[in-house]
């Protein structure tokens, strides 16, 4: 089932965590933060939306990073019910796709909770300051990759970059809901 998050929530605080990563490290919000903003994106293995948009999620993440945004994706879907999405399978992934940025694995689900992440993929761009500015969606791409999309998600973290703001204006992602335990 397709579900959307809220609306942006200008200026709510990022909520610090630490994590295991596929590269066999512990990562913190601390050690993620970018000098001019953090990017934490909530995706898993298995759902077709975050399929259909990876291979954007790694060019944009590798562009964001270079403009002094820090990232991190993080796994908090049920295991035990969807294996596709167990550790064994994100270090998989994450070595197959090549990915620049931490791949966390959120198994208590709390860090999930404390986000209010709500479907994979959720996006949640914040300024240097960890104030939210983003909570919107990668592009107009839904199960399948919609062609030469407007790079949304992008501008928005380019903005807030440059700016310290992101836009007003912000189109809620879509995906599969996040699989909580029972």
């Amino acid at each position: 089932m397709a579900v959307s998050p809220p609306v942006c929530d200008f200026g709510w605080q990022a909520p610090a965590f630490t994590l295991p990563g596929t590269d066999g490290r512990r990562w913190s919000l601390d050690q993620i933060r970018g000098p001019r903003g953090t990017l934490i994106m909530f995706i898993c293995n298995h759902c077709p939306y975050v399929q259909s948009v990876l291979d954007r999620i790694v060019r944009d993440a590798r562009a964001l990073m270079a403009e002094g945004i820090g990232l991190a994706a993080i796994s908090s879907n049920d295991v035990t019910a969807y294996p596709e999405d167990s550790f064994d399978n994100m270090v998989r992934l994450a070595t197959e796709r090549a990915f620049p940025f931490p791949y966390l694995f959120d198994e208590t689900q709390d860090v999930a909770r404390a986000y209010g992440a709500v479907c994979t993929p959720d996006f949640f761009g914040f300024d240097a300051a960890d104030g939210l500015q983003y909570r919107g969606r990668l592009d107009a791409s839904r199960k399948e990759a919609a062609p030469d999309a407007r790079r949304e998600l992008y501008e928005a973290m380019l903005m807030v970059a440059h700016t310290g703001r992101g836009p007003a204006e912000q189109v809620p992602s879509m995906g599969c809901s996040i699989k909580w335990k029972a």
